[in-house]
């Protein structure tokens, strides 16, 4: 079986139908599949006026309630990274516990590892996957000796039943990209299994369902190669996408990160003429929609713990910091791609924090907040928000010839969270040439920059060689955690 789409979409809804030539008497059985993906946040963003797990409880409950054959998923993303993710208690960050907690009581059916569900540690990793009282599944990322992790199967098939009694099979396979290899985690090509996976469904299942967190190229070539599947529900952009593609037109769908949207997916099965419509709809978790309270009674205990841990390490999260008259871009698709308010007052405080520093210069990918603050109070939280990983401004020495070399590669990093973020330097028009403080710059020079110390460990995409062994440079002084370093900054903004 495979449906037939006509698709016609508006910014909010995207409908697919199949084309049924024939009448006839049959039971139309419905499936309701609500979509996450990419979640770091239990709470809502952009300043409380979208996302928020547990207005997405009382969506679900919403649905669940006018048809109890409603399932949600999340596709890939959600244990790191987050601020509240790297509270200590104890010693041990939260790393995700926070997240389980709440995925638990809002109800998720199924889940597949994002790239970053593998930031975790391995204990903490198999302690998360212990806690979930919802279902993991993948099917082509496995533990280091290449065997699924335990608890996890390749895939899951779950039947629905009508209300007439019909029975629907539905098929749930599930492919992660592999940016993200530690030692106890391996890979096998997430094309090549999803179509191996498929012919083992063969005959067994309905409908078939993808789960997938790969890059939007991917899962344009997982349609077209693996045309059997109805519907891919995916992740990792961040941002909404509806494509259709393959030689069936596959329904491919993204929602928004940190839960600004989620998708709704009505599946109708008719279960004598074997046929498949699809109806989906993008819904906006705004302030419009009541939080469960069951669910906003776990987000709030788990924020008073990390709290607590924050308040441990010297940071007073509550603390108003000050009232800012503008917004501050912390969006991935932004400061991975350009320079923002945010990332010019992070730069800033940098200089600030390393006076006779030449010039700044940090990686995108250090901010993770993916949101937009708006004009108002910000507080010491929102910075942790910003910057979890933390980290410390250090100042170093280095000679013009590898700086040219770490910003030219910078540049190459544009779109990933290796692309460099910068002050006072900029190139000159319609020329690739590097001004430093307005002067072209000088490879036989030493420059003293203000820099991020992760940037020079080396682990940065593409700046491996960016470390204190690089002959060229060298290490002058520590300064402070570069969170502290922005409150300060922030204090001056009026």
């Amino acid at each position: 079986m495979k449906l037939i789409l006509q698709g016609c979409s508006v910014i909010f809804s995207v409908l697919a139908t199949v084309i049924l030539t024939t009448p006839g008497l049959a039971e139309i059985v419905k499936i309701n599949l609500l979509q996450l993906n990419d979640i770091y946040e239990i709470t809502p963003v952009e300043s409380g006026t979208r996302g928020g797990l547990a207005r997405v409880a009382t969506l679900r409950q919403q649905l669940y309630q006018e048809n109890p054959r409603t399932y949600t998923m999340l596709a890939g993303d959600a244990l790191s990274p987050s601020a509240l993710g790297t509270a200590k208690i104890n010693g041990i960050p939260l790393a995700g516990q926070q997240m389980v907690a709440v995925m638990n009581a809002l109800g998720l059916n199924y889940a597949t590892f994002g790239n970053h569900e593998f930031d975790l540690p391995e204990e903490l990793f198999y302690q998360r996957l212990q806690e979930s009282r919802f279902r993991w599944v993948s099917s082509n990322v496995s533990d280091s000796t290449g065997q699924p992790f335990k608890g996890v199967p390749r895939e899951i098939i779950f039947n629905v039943k009508g209300d007439g009694g019909a029975m629907v099979r539905v098929g749930l396979i599930a492919v992660t990209l592999d940016s993200n290899q530690p030692k106890y985690v391996s890979y096998t090509d997430p094309i090549t299994t999803a179509k191996q996976q498929v012919s083992k469904l063969k005959g067994k299942v309905d409908i078939i369902v993808a789960l997938t967190h790969l890059s939007i190229e991917d899962d344009r070539k997982l349609a077209e190669t693996v045309p059997e599947i109805d519907i891919i529900l995916g992740g990792h952009e961040h941002e909404n996408i509806q494509q259709w593609r393959g030689r069936d037109f596959t329904p491919i769908f993204k929602a928004d990160a940190n839960a600004r949207t989620v998708y709704v997916h009505q599946l109708s099965y008719d279960s004598i003429k074997r046929s498949l419509a699809i109806n989906s709809r993008l819904v906006p978790i705004t302030e419009q929609i009541p939080e469960e309270p069951k669910t906003a009674k776990i987000v709030q205990e788990w924020l008073k713990r990390g709290y607590q841990a924050f308040r441990a390490n010297g940071f007073e999260p509550n603390q108003q910091i000050a009232q800012l008259t503008f917004p501050l871009d912390g969006l991935e698709s932004s400061v991975r791609n350009q320079s923002t308010k945010l990332t010019e007052l992070i730069a800033q405080s940098m200089l600030k924090e390393v006076p006779d520093a030449d010039l700044a210069v940090f990686n995108s990918g250090s901010i993770r907040v993916d949101d937009v603050i708006l004009p108002g109070s910000i507080t010491q939280y929102d910075v942790i928000r910003i910057l979890p990983f933390g980290g410390k401004v250090v100042a170093v020495e280095i000679n013009g010839a590898l700086l040219q070399r770490v910003l030219e590669r910078g540049q190459a990093n544009k779109g990933t969270g290796g692309y460099l973020q910068t002050a006072k330097v900029t190139q000159q028009a319609n020329s690739k040439n590097w001004l430093i403080q307005g002067q072209p710059l000088d490879l036989k020079r030493t420059y003293k920059i203000a820099i991020n110390d992760f940037l020079i460990s080396g682990k940065e995409k593409g700046l491996d060689f960016l470390n204190l062994q690089q002959p060229g440079i060298k290490l002058i002084a520590e300064k402070r955690d570069i969170r502290f370093v922005l409150i300060d900054q922030l204090k001056l903004q009026k």
